[in-house]
This record gives C-alpha cells, sequence and structure tokens, in this order.
C-alpha cells in the first residue's frame, strides 16, 4: 500500500493497524528503566493507603506524584 492511500485511510477514521508492524513500535521518551527506592515504612503505608483509596496500584501513584512534581518543577 503507498503512504498516500495509508494517510487517506487514516484520515478517513479507517482502521489501520492491519497494516502496521506494531512489534517495533515504541513510544520516544516512555521507554522503561527500573530502580529501586528505599522508602521508610511509614512512607509505604501512606503510599499504599493513597493508592487503594483511588485504585491504583502503589507503583502507579508514586509514578503520578513523581511525574507531577517534575511537570511542574520544569515550568
Amino acid at each position: 500500500m503507498k503512504a498516500k492511500d495509508l494517510d487517506k485511510k487514516f484520515d478517513d477514521g479507517e482502521d489501520i493497524t492491519e497494516h502496521l508492524d506494531l512489534s517495533k513500535a515504541r513510544r520516544p521518551e516512555q521507554e522503561q528503566k527500573r530502580v529501586n527506592v528505599d522508602f521508610p515504612i511509614w512512607m509505604i503505608s501512606s503510599l499504599d493507603k493513597e493508592a487503594k483509596r483511588i485504585g491504583v496500584p502503589r507503583q502507579s501513584i508514586i509514578k503520578i506524584w513523581i511525574a507531577e512534581r517534575l511537570e511542574n518543577n520544569s515550568n
């Protein structure tokens, strides 16, 4: 399929995923790297309580809060 035909399908709102090789897809600036961080027990308890309150895993609340802080500091 030519690029212009693919562009037209996309612009028309058609599903083009069958024409894509998603096995090699990546999200720039979103690659993951594992890090280990030690937290005091009281902090883990507070994180778990807040994570449970909003219905997300502990890791998600940590990511959300760090991302918010970094975004606020970059402005």
